[in-house]
């Protein structure tokens, strides 16, 4: 990685087009670093996000909350939590007096397998920022949302 009109031989006919394309190639690039470290857990990044909710809980949650507090939008939430609780990693109840009402929580299994992750979550490549840096790009991309 270095200049992102050598990395994919192009030239952009301005720097706010090179910045664009520069950011959807770095996203490519994390989600690609991300698949590939959560494959040894059996577990995908949107599902590791619904665990930290869970564990960042404390307490059984909704579904809807947990869909609306992910990181990444996932219509296919409900599934993603299907194979969770399929790992015992999670568990779900129905509340008693709404019956289309869903409660999650997050099991002892689910913690020790955080407990785990982040151990051994290796984030090398920011190493390369400086925290004055880190904090002009995340402000710098709250300022483009």
């Amino acid at each position: 990685m270095g200049d992102i009109s050598k990395d994919i031989k192009s030239k952009f006919k301005s720097n706010k087009v090179k910045a664009l394309i520069n950011i959807k190639y770095t996203s490519n690039w994390l989600s690609s670093k991300e698949n590939e470290f959560f494959k040894p857990y059996g577990i995908s990044p949107q599902q590791f996000n619904i665990l930290r909710i869970l564990r960042g809980a404390k307490e059984r949650t909704k579904v809807q909350i947990v869909k609306d507090r992910m990181i990444e939008r996932a219509p296919n939430a409900t599934r993603l939590m299907d194979k969770l609780c399929d790992k015992k990693l999670i568990k779900r109840e129905r509340c008693e007096h709404d019956r289309r009402v869903v409660y999650v929580k997050i099991t002892n299994q689910g913690l020790e397998l955080l407990s785990t992750i982040d151990e051994n979550k290796n984030l090398s490549f920011l190493e390369k920022l400086t925290e004055k840096e880190a904090a002009q790009l995340s402000d710098l991309l709250d300022k483009i949302r």
